[in-house]
């Protein structure tokens, strides 16, 4: 144990990236793909030899002394380790380019889910191993952020926190209890079993209800990471049905806040309950409203069309608009397959807007969910609120009640400084794709589903369809740099600008 929590950060993401192309490769084996096979356990073998070469030259130095340069070795895991996992898919695909393949992998491994291939143009194996990366990436940033992100108070927590973002609680990350590479290994330890065992539940139950074997461990693993990594496709038109779309429902709760998986977040305190966490209360508030506003919108619309006014179609419209509403909140990206029901009985042939906005709002603070997150727009919204009763009652001195019992005094001020950081990061990305010749609706919705690492919006957010495959070079590589800011956020690089990094 002594070791693993000396070696680097990055060399342990190497190696467990190496000992995962075991998987497709055994099942490309099953399925008679020699080819595929080959390429992922030769990719898997060099990987594991080069990791086990580097770990053996640097045993005699501890590596995981300070905070930050596991931060700093989160953003080489999501820039650098692409590199790697890109070699058994480009290997394997053949008929593509290795930048392709790369941007493949950053959008799996930071949970976004855009892709530049068409199902059928994958084999099994290969969708597997988007769906692996994925899974795994969602792994990374659950650990990450009660290892790495809490102590730093970034990533959400600086909403709830005492620090400042960058500023360790503790004060030190050199006394024992909170080594940084002690606490790495023991976030694994205790949140691995709870990723791996809710990802298996998903997916038994997903074969009960009818679904493919390879179909219920992509969808599985792409809920349980928010990726929304799909074999079939992003519309859900599979053998499970509705009782499936209401299984994945039910795990999509996991990405509006920790409490319903983990309690180590600092912010939960004695009598506090799931029902009276802000974030959880507040994304289903959302996810209710969405939904009953297309839904009634029916008759704002006055669109009364044949035999469209009857309860069948009603219910059926509604569950597609609220199974789609929680998809995208969660940043997910999966949609009904009665989505289009949905926009039929809203009169809402693109509502894309809702879409985005959706997936800008985001799902819980250290989830696997992107976006702005729950707890920031919250503590907006009762800082608002605050304002707007001291305009009524100049002289109130009333509390409220989330901002005095739950977050920092300043939560409204740093919500509004990251919203505002977020903000200029989308312009600055819409305005940097459109010199490279994508044009402004393009641009935008590029732009928020990067940022918020919900990919499928893609496909379904604006008017006219988008061939991602022939953007140019420069725009893949600035959608690539999107996405991993869109999951370490700006916030946490401004950070690793720091001077105490380097002097460290």
């Amino acid at each position: 144990m002594q070791a693993i929590t000396r070696m680097p950060l990055f060399l342990l993401m190497l190696a467990i990236a190496s000992a995962s192309c075991v998987l497709p490769a055994i099942f490309a084996l099953a399925q008679e793909g020699f080819h595929d096979a080959r390429a992922f356990f030769y990719s898997g073998l060099v990987g594991m030899i080069l990791t086990a070469f580097a770990g053996l030259a640097m045993a005699n130095r501890d590596h995981n002394r300070n905070a930050f340069r596991q931060l700093v070795a989160l953003l080489a895991g999501f820039t650098l380790l692409p590199v790697f996992l890109a070699v058994p898919f480009y290997e394997a695909v053949r008929n593509t380019t290795f930048l392709s393949a790369y941007f493949e992998m950053v959008s799996s491994l930071t949970t976004t889910g855009a892709t530049l291939f068409e199902p059928e143009r994958l084999s099994g194996p290969e969708h597997l191993w988007r769906a692996q990366v994925g899974w795994m990436g969602g792994l990374l940033i659950w650990v990450s952020a009660a290892a790495i992100m809490a102590p730093l108070t970034l990533g959400g927590f600086e909403v709830t926190a005492s620090g400042e973002p960058g500023q360790s609680l503790s004060g030190s990350a050199m006394n024992e209890q909170s080594d940084p590479g002690v606490r790495l290994l023991r976030s694994f330890q205790a949140l691995f079993p709870v990723y791996f065992g809710l990802t298996v539940s998903l997916c038994v139950m997903l074969l009960v209800a009818g679904d493919p074997p390879l179909v219920a461990l992509s969808h599985a693993m792409a809920v349980m990471s928010t990726s929304g990594i799909s074999p079939t496709g992003s519309v859900l038109e599979n053998g499970s049905g509705l009782a499936g779309e209401m299984i994945l429902m039910c795990f999509m709760v996991f990405a509006l806040s920790r409490l319903t998986f983990a309690a180590d977040t600092g912010s939960r305190k004695l009598g506090d309950s799931l029902w009276h966490d802000p974030e959880f209360r507040l994304g289903l508030i959302i996810v209710v409203i969405v939904p009953c506003a297309l839904f009634l919108r029916h008759w704002w619309g006055a669109l009364d069309v044949g035999g469209e006014e009857n309860i069948v179609m009603g219910l059926t419209a509604f569950w597609g608009a609220l199974f789609t509403a929680a998809s995208y909140l969660s940043t997910t990206g999966f949609v009904s397959a009665n989505w289009e029901a949905a926009q039929s009985w809203s009169g809402l042939s693109t509502p894309g807007i809702i879409l985005m906005g959706l997936a800008l709002v985001g799902g819980g603070v250290a989830t696997t969910a992107g976006g702005v997150k729950l707890l920031r727009v919250f503590a907006l919204y009762m800082n608002g609120a605050r304002e707007i009763e001291k305009l009524v009652h100049p002289s109130s001195v009333g509390r409220s009640g989330f901002v005095s019992r739950r977050t920092r005094r300043e939560a409204g001020f740093i919500s509004w400084v990251f919203f505002m950081l977020f903000a200029l990061t989308l312009a600055a990305i819409t305005v940097t794709l459109g010199l490279v010749g994508v044009g402004f609706e393009q641009s935008l919705v590029l732009s928020v589903s990067v940022l918020s690492n919900t990919g499928p919006l893609i496909s379904f957010a604006p008017s006219t369809s988008f061939d991602l495959i022939a953007l140019a070079p420069a725009g893949k590589l600035i959608l690539c740099v999107g996405m991993v800011l869109g999951r370490l956020e700006l916030l946490a690089i401004i950070v690793m600008l720091s001077p105490d990094l380097w002097r460290d």
